[in-house]
């Protein structure tokens, strides 16, 4: 039996997507470093090191004060300390959260933790899905190149969700995004630590890196060949 602390406002989804009163700028805030403060702990903190595996707003339960608190460790594996990635041969998780090395190759490490943490800020920011289709001169985009299209375009302020317009925190919002974009890039090796997140959010005089281009899901897993997969288990967001 599982037992959970009794979470009453829900899940994360029901409060940036959900038609109820929209959450301040502040309070996102909040959200979004109290999840870094968490998969620092479960990566770096506690007796072993933790991949989650399924990072989303439905699996981040808020308690009454708004704190976030990660949830759903069915799909999570343990690494040991000199473990830096590993494979499997069943690829499980939701689309639109996966990392492209573990979608394409069922390779996961932390870094994988890292692009899902990107993809739940970039919705905590917009109030938009992942896996939602969003238009740019013409052309449609997943969320995490929709970000990265008008990041490259300067034009960050058009992916704020409109409940926020009067907020004056969109320096901020800004360098959230700039983070954001950072935890999706492509490349695993470019992405960083879970605590060099932690310190790019906590510390407003720090210089940030530029961004490179977000990773993507454009071909389905190869799936011939004795070492690919023998099963996969992939979720569609509810």
């Amino acid at each position: 039996m599982l037992v959970y602390e009794y979470m009453p406002k829900k899940s994360l989804d029901s409060s940036i997507f959900g038609a109820g009163e929209k959450l301040s700028w502040y309070v996102r805030r909040r959200i979004i470093e109290g999840i870094a403060q968490g998969i620092l702990y479960i990566h770096e903190q506690s007796n072993m090191c933790v991949i989650h595996r399924d990072l989303k707003p439905s699996n981040i339960l808020l308690d009454n004060e708004m704190n976030p608190k990660i949830s759903d460790f069915g799909i999570a594996r343990i690494c040991t300390s000199n473990m830096t990635e590993s494979n499997t041969t069943t690829v499980i998780g939701t689309i639109g959260y996966m990392a492209p090395e573990y979608f394409s190759h069922r390779t996961y490490s932390a870094k994988s933790d890292i692009f899902s943490f990107g993809v739940l800020v970039l919705e905590i920011i917009s109030g938009k899905v992942a896996f939602g289709s969003y238009q740019i001169d013409g052309r449609s985009h997943d969320l995490r190149r929709y970000a990265w299209q008008l990041w490259k375009d300067e034009k960050c302020e058009e992916l704020v969700d409109p409940s926020l317009s009067e907020e004056n925190e969109g320096m901020d919002i800004i360098r959230c995004t700039q983070v954001a974009l950072l935890c999706v890039q492509e490349r695993a090796e470019d992405r960083p630590t879970m605590r060099e997140v932690n310190v790019m959010l906590n510390s407003n005089n720090m210089t940030l890196s530029l961004p490179t281009k977000p990773g993507c899901h454009d071909t389905a897993p190869d799936t011939s060949g004795a070492s690919q997969p023998t099963d996969m288990s992939i979720t569609l967001p509810r």
